[in-house]
C-alpha cells in the first residue's frame, strides 16, 4: 500500500488537472476484474474521474490489466498500446499503465516494446498505481516496480465496484497447483489466505450498504484453509455466511475437484443463501491426459463428485471447462471427455482449443495437436454441449422461480420490452417487463415458458414483485452525480458473472 505521504502527494499531482479522467482496460479471469475495480478505487481516490464508457482511450490515464494465459496475449496488449500512441502525442501529460499478470511476466520488455509506456506494476503491488503515476510525471521516465510477493492483501485497498446490488469477496489469492498448461501460479505466487474474521467483516459491511448477493472469489476457492491449517475452512465459510441477516445469495468460483470435499457438498446442500449452482472444471475427461496436465484427479474422482452433487441439492446446475487438444490428446482421450459431458449433463460448458502458453510446461510437451484436428474435435464438443445444454434448459419450463434482477445482462431488452435476471441456479432469464417498476437489485417471481441453449423465457406476466435493500442501493446509486466516488460496492454482473468467464483450472479468461 501507499504510505500517507506518498497518497498526498498523487492528490496534489492530479489536483493541478480539472477533473482527469482515467479508463481502464481489463483482460483475464474474475480476479483481474475485482483488482481493476480495486484499480478505480485507487485512482478514484487519488483524484480521478472515470472517463465516458465510449472514450476508446482518450483519457489522462489508460491502465491496461493484462492476463498472461492466452498465446497471443502480448499481441493484444502492443497492439492496443501501438493505438494509443499516436493519442498521446497529440495529448500533453496522458499517462498509460500496464499491471497484471503479464506485466508481472514480462516486466522490462514492455517498456522496451512499447517506450511511451509510463508504469509497469505487477499482481502483487497494484496499491502503487498512483505513487508511479505520479512519480513518472516528476521524473518524466518510466517508472517499472514489479514485487516479488504480496505486499498487503488487495481487500485492504479502496474499491470502486461496478454495482451496488452484488459484489465479488476475495477471500484468497495465489495457487498451490502446477497445472502444465496454465502459468498464474508463478505471476500470482502461491495460495494466501485471509482470515475468516475479515472475510466476514468485509461481507457484513457490504451487506449493510444494501448488497444482497456475494461471490466468494479465489484462484482455487474450495483449497481455501490450507495456508490457515484448516481442511473445512471452506465449508464453515459457506457456513457463516448463511447466518448473515440480509445476504440473499452466496456463489463462489472457482474450485478443484481436488479439494472438493464432502464437507463442502453438505454445507452447500443445508446452507439456504448457497445458491444451487456449481462451477467446476473438467478440462478434460481422459486419465492420462488428466495426469499429463497434472490435475490430481481422474475421471472417475469427478464424476462421483457430480453424483454426489445431484443426490443433496437436485436441481442444482453444474457448469464447467474443458480444453480440446492439449499435446498427446489421441482420439480415444478426446471420446472420454464426450463420455463424461454425456454423463455430468452441464447446463454449460466453456470450452477451449488448446493453444500455447509461453512459460509453461504444456508448451514445449511432445504431441502437439495439428490445429485442424483440434477444431474438427472442438466442433463435436460443442455440438454436443448445445444439444444438452438445450435439454436440460427444456427441463425448466413450467418452473417458478425467483430472479434477481440484472443490470445489463439483457442486451435486447430495449427492443423485446424485457428485463432479465438471475435465478438461484445462475441461469439466465428474460421476462416481460411489468408495469410496475422493477429495480436492479430487486427479485421477481415469474413462470419459465421457453428454453434456448443459453437462457430462458418468461413470457407470461409477473407473478410477484420483491423490492430489495438493494434495489434501493441501485437507486441512491444511480441517482448520484458523477464524482470521484471512493469505495462502491458490488461486482460488473449479478452472481458469477454470465457467461461464466471462461477458464483454464481455475483461471478465467475475458478476453
Amino acid at each position: 500500500m501507499t504510505s500517507s505521504g506518498d497518497r498526498s502527494t498523487a492528490v496534489t499531482a492530479v489536483e493541478a488537472q480539472e477533473n482527469p479522467t482515467y479508463e481502464i482496460r481489463t483482460y483475464g479471469c474474475q480476479m483481474n476484474v475485482h483488482d481493476s475495480e480495486r484499480l478505480a478505487g485507487l485512482l478514484e481516490g487519488a483524484g480521478y474521474v472515470r472517463a465516458a464508457a465510449d472514450a476508446n482511450g482518450d483519457a489522462d490515464v489508460v491502465v491496461f490489466n493484462t492476463c498472461a494465459v492466452r498465446e497471443n496475449a502480448d499481441n493484444k496488449l502492443y497492439g492496443n498500446l501501438g493505438h494509443l500512441a499516436p493519442m498521446k502525442t497529440k495529448r500533453p501529460g496522458m499517462q498509460i499503465a500496464v499491471g497484471g499478470c503479464l506485466a508481472q511476466k514480462d516486466r522490462d520488455t514492455i517498456v522496451k516494446r512499447a517506450p511511451w509506456v509510463d508504469v509497469v506494476f505487477g499482481t502483487h503491488n497494484i496499491g502503487k498505481l498512483p505513487v508511479l503515476l505520479e512519480r513518472a510525471r516528476v521524473q518524466e521516465e518510466a517508472q517499472v516496480e514489479i514485487a516479488e510477493s504480496l505486499e498487503a492483501f488487495p481487500s485492504t485497498l479502496p474499491t470502486r465496484r461496478e454495482s451496488a446490488y452484488a459484489a465479488w469477496v476475495s477471500i484468497s489469492v495465489g495457487c498451490n497447483n502446477t497445472c502444465t498448461f496454465c502459468i498464474v501460479p508463478a505471476l500470482r505466487g502461491k495460495e494466501k489466505d485471509r482470515r475468516p474474521g475479515d472475510i466476514l467483516a468485509e461481507i457484513e459491511a457490504l451487506v449493510a450498504e444494501g448488497v444482497s448477493e456475494i461471490t466468494l472469489l479465489g484462484q482455487n476457492v474450495n483449497a481455501y484453509g490450507s495456508d490457515i491449517g484448516d481442511r473445512e475452512a471452506f465449508s464453515k465459510l459457506l457456513r457463516a455466511c448463511g447466518a448473515i441477516e440480509g445476504l440473499e445469495r452466496v456463489r463462489f468460483t472457482s474450485p478443484h475437484p481436488r479439494d472438493f470435499t464432502d464437507d463442502v457438498i453438505a454445507a452447500m446442500a443445508e446452507t439456504p443463501n448457497v445458491m444451487p449452482q456449481l462451477h467446476m472444471p473438467l478440462q478434460s475427461g481422459s486419465d492420462p491426459v488428466l495426469r499429463a496436465m497434472r490435475r490430481s484427479y481422474r475421471q472417475d474422482r469427478y464424476l462421483g463428485i457430480i453424483e454426489k452433487v445431484r443426490a443433496a441439492i437436485p436441481h442444482a446446475a453444474l457448469t464447467t471447462d474443458i480444453i480440446v487438444g492439449f499435446p498427446g490428446e489421441t482420439e480415444e482421450d478426446f471420446e472420454q471427455t464426450l463420455h463424461v459431458v454425456r454423463e455430468a449433463r452441464f447446463a454449460q460448458a466453456f470450452t477451449f482449443q488448446y493453444s500455447k502458453r509461453p512459460g509453461t510446461p504444456a508448451a514445449t510437451m511432445d504431441g502437439q495437436i495439428p490445429k485442424a484436428v483440434v477444431q474438427a474435435r472442438y466442433e463435436r464438443l460443442v455440438a454436443l454441449q448445445e444439444e444438452i445444454s438445450w435439454d436440460e434448459n427444456k427441463k425448466q419450463v413450467g418452473r417458478v422461480v425467483d430472479l434477481m434482477v440484472a443490470e445489463g445482462e439483457g442486451r435486447k431488452d430495449g427492443t423485446t420490452h424485457r428485463l432479465s435476471g438471475r435465478a438461484p441456479d445462475n441461469r439466465l432469464v428474460h421476462f416481460t417487463k411489468p408495469a410496475d417498476e422493477v429495480r436492479p437489485g430487486d427479485v421477481v417471481t415469474v413462470e419459465i415458458t421457453y428454453a434456448a441453449p443459453h437462457h430462458l423465457l418468461a413470457e407470461g406476466e409477473v407473478l410477484k414483485i420483491r423490492r430489495t435493500r438493494a434495489g434501493d442501493a441501485w437507486e441512491r446509486r444511480t441517482a448520484e452525480p458523477a464524482k470521484p466516488t471512493g469505495v462502491l460496492l458490488g461486482l460488473p454482473t449479478i452472481g458469477v458473472p454470465a457467461p461464466l468467464p471462461v477458464a483454464t483450472g481455475a483461471c478465467g479468461v475475458l478476453d
